[in-house]
């Protein structure tokens, strides 16, 4: 199991990118979160599988076709999803 925080600043607010990390970490079967910050930046935590974490931040590099990820902050967490699933919060 593997618990990674991140933070993804660009443009990543009204441009669906929540929306598009929750369906794809869902289809890796990963928990956690995602959630805008007032600041206009993303912060997420994944936690799952070592190999379906490492795909999912590939994706969240990516994004959705209207995003624009100018920069990708990750952290190892000690941190457990209190959530069963993933959600956005």
């Amino acid at each position: 199991m593997r618990s990674v925080k991140g933070l993804v600043s660009g443009r990543v607010q009204g441009v669906g990118f929540r929306y598009f990390v929750l369906r794809q970490a869902r289809l890796l079967g990963l928990r956690g979160y995602v959630r805008n910050l007032p600041d206009g930046r993303v912060e997420f935590l994944l936690q799952g599988a070592p190999d379906a974490v490492a795909r999912m931040i590939d994706q969240i590099r990516s994004g959705p076709a209207h995003a624009r990820v100018d920069d990708l902050s990750l952290t190892d967490s000690d941190a457990s999803a209190d959530e069963s699933e993933f959600v956005i919060r």
